[in-house]
């Protein structure tokens, strides 16, 4: 027996012991965010210890080492000379490779294989086989990926900015984040890699629920918010990264092939995005419930 499946194993134990109803008759609410706990507690471990999380630290830590290593150099050029002009190339820096590249691939990474993983690695039965719901279990696991992203997304968020600061204005980057807008657009960058790991990992974790080889669907979905930009102002809404874009502080223009839409309103962009989710969210419970297990063809 691998290692992997011996550690699901005790995992199932552990949480049969910890979730099972008490003998004083609980109510089904106390009960299921008990279980939703303990489920999370045991994959969170997993997600920021197991083997699979390599590549997250490796895709969270990649912009923060390209700016370090920038803040050793010192680029010449007149733009690293002048802090007016940093916030546009933040921007472009955080759209461009942050949120459309390592956050979603990042997510892509933690939400799919919350189930596809177990799949693969075979031990998905040993918590079909365990007292708890199988939405709690959808609703466990999906927080306890939702917290391994936002973590380091969000704290590859935040130093990222102030590297793109503090290194090169030191006299200038108290006066700009106390005094100035830095502040603000800190917490709001990091607001939205937050969203964007709520949006994109319900998508994800839908994805990796119904494909047997989930990559294929996953390219599709990064072509289809790459090319945002050049969609009719009403498809764009029927995609993460618009709502996103609306809530940058700082807005770029997308060249003069993009078909221009207003940025939808943070009133609204953000209540769209956490009810896109929740209804996700309900559809994998519906999903998970019908869920056969059949190993022979993974």
């Amino acid at each position: 027996m691998s290692a992997s499946v011996k550690a699901a194993e005790e995992e199932a134990k552990h949480l049969e012991r910890e979730a099972a109803p008490s003998a004083g008759g609980q109510l089904p609410w106390d009960l299921w965010v008990r279980q939703t706990l303990a489920i999370m507690r045991l994959e969170i471990r997993r997600n920021f210890l197991g083997r699979r999380a390599l590549l997250i630290y490796l895709l969270a830590l990649l912009p923060i080492l390209l700016l370090a290593a920038l803040a050793l150099i010192k680029p010449p050029a007149r733009e690293w000379q002048n802090i007016n002009l940093i916030g546009q190339m933040y921007a472009g820096f955080y759209g461009g490779l942050m949120l459309r590249t390592l956050v979603f691939f990042g997510c892509a990474w933690i939400f799919m294989n919350l189930f596809r993983g177990e799949m693969v690695d075979r031990s998905l039965h040993y918590y079909f086989l365990a007292p708890v719901r199988r939405e709690v279990l959808v609703v466990g696991k999906y927080l306890s990926g939702l917290v391994a992203a936002i973590t380091l997304f969000t704290g590859a968020t935040i130093i990222t900015y102030l590297l793109m600061y503090v290194p090169h204005f030191p006299g200038q980057a108290a006066q700009f984040f106390f005094d100035g807008p830095g502040l603000n657009r800190l917490l709001t960058y990091a607001g939205i890699t937050a969203l964007a790991c709520v949006g994109y990992g319900a998508v994800f974790l839908i994805i990796g629920l119904f494909f047997r080889n989930p990559i294929v669907p996953a390219v599709l979905l990064y072509g289809w918010e790459w090319l945002n930009f050049l969609l009719p102002p009403l498809l764009k809404k029927a995609s993460v990264i618009h709502y996103l874009d609306s809530l940058a502080p700082v807005h770029l223009s997308q060249g003069i092939f993009a078909i221009v839409a207003e940025p939808t309103p943070a009133w609204i962009s953000v209540p769209s995005l956490l009810v896109v989710t929740a209804l996700v969210l309900v559809f994998a419970g519906w999903r998970i419930r019908r869920m056969e297990i059949a190993y022979a063809g993974d």
